[in-house]
Order: structure tokens, then C-alpha cells, then sequence
């Protein structure tokens, strides 16, 4: 599968194969993540979903993986203040890269790098120098295979170990 990054103009239309990724603008596409995140972690890891859900889905960037049209995979960008998990002040606020999702059926073609990097170029379009993120510790070596590096102790979120990462853009 050939994969290209970028988002689409709103009412672009979608390419019959590729994958895309693009930036959530309207309420279904949101909705399109939101639904794929359900799935992933409360329906299949057992995240429950008071967990899953908080108060900054209100304000995160939002993105939408889809393949040959269909949604497929999601992740969102919320914005941290200097310092954020220890990270150098110097660095200044932090674009944190969480919620990345991919259904169970598209995994293994590219989609999770795809929106890694969509969410790093927004944090660029943004004017942020950092990527932080917290990786269940299955994910380390995915991660670090794009650039990040883990530093910290290993901590329990929604009951599933995770290791603090982060990538200098």
C-alpha cells in the first residue's frame, strides 16, 4: 500500500487507495476518532471509558487515519506548558501526541507513522521544538524506531504500563 501524509482541504475528496491522514475539521471526523478510540482501547484493551474520554477532547487537534476512504486509525495533539513530565524548560510548551489508535484491521500498513508525523508537522505549524508521549510499553520499539527517545520510570495509566518519550522536532 502506497501511503502518503498530509491533510486533505476540507471537501477534498479522498484517493481510492492510499492512506491519508488529515487533520479532524468537522464534527463527523471527530466523531470518525472519537469511535475508533472507543474501540481500540475500551472495547479491546478494557480502558474504561471514563478514562478513555477527558476534558481535553474539547480542545485537542484532532486527526483522522482513513484507507481507500474509510476511517481507520486516530490520535490527537493537546498542547502542555514548558516543563511538561520533566522535559527541559528550554524547549518551551509541549505538543502531546496521545490517543493514537489504530483498528485491529489496519495495522501493519503505515498508519501509525502516518499520524505520527501529522501530529509532528502540526506541532511544527504550531511553532513547538517537542513531541511528548506516553507509549504503552508494547509500542517503545515503534516509537523509537521514529525518533523518540524514552526517558523516566515506567507508570501506570488507565492500569496499562507506559514509558515517557519524547522527540526534539
Amino acid at each position: 500500500m502506497s501511503a502518503t501524509a498530509g491533510p486533505l482541504r476540507p471537501g477534498e475528496p479522498e484517493p481510492g487507495g492510499p492512506a491519508r491522514v488529515r487533520l479532524a475539521v468537522d464534527p463527523g471526523d471527530v466523531a470518525a476518532a472519537l469511535a475508533i478510540r472507543h474501540q481500540v482501547f475500551v472495547q479491546e484493551q478494557g480502558v474504561p471509558v471514563e478514562l478513555e474520554r477527558d476534558p481535553r477532547d474539547r480542545d485537542a487537534d484532532h486527526f483522522l487515519a482513513l484507507v481507500a476512504g474509510v476511517p481507520a486509525g486516530a490520535a490527537r495533539l493537546v498542547i502542555e506548558p514548558a516543563g511538561f513530565e520533566g522535559l527541559d524548560l528550554r524547549l518551551g510548551p509541549v505538543a502531546h501526541l496521545g490517543r493514537l489508535a489504530v483498528l485491529s484491521s489496519a495495522r501493519r500498513q503505515g498508519l501509525g507513522a502516518l499520524l505520527v508525523g501529522a501530529v509532528q508537522g502540526r506541532a511544527v505549524d504550531r511553532g513547538l521544538a517537542v513531541v511528548y508521549l506516553g507509549a504503552q510499553t508494547h509500542a517503545v520499539g515503534f516509537y523509537a524506531a521514529l525518533g523518540y527517545g524514552a526517558f523516566g520510570a515506567d507508570f501506570l495509566d488507565a492500569g496499562l504500563e507506559h514509558r515517557h518519550m519524547a522527540h526534539v522536532l
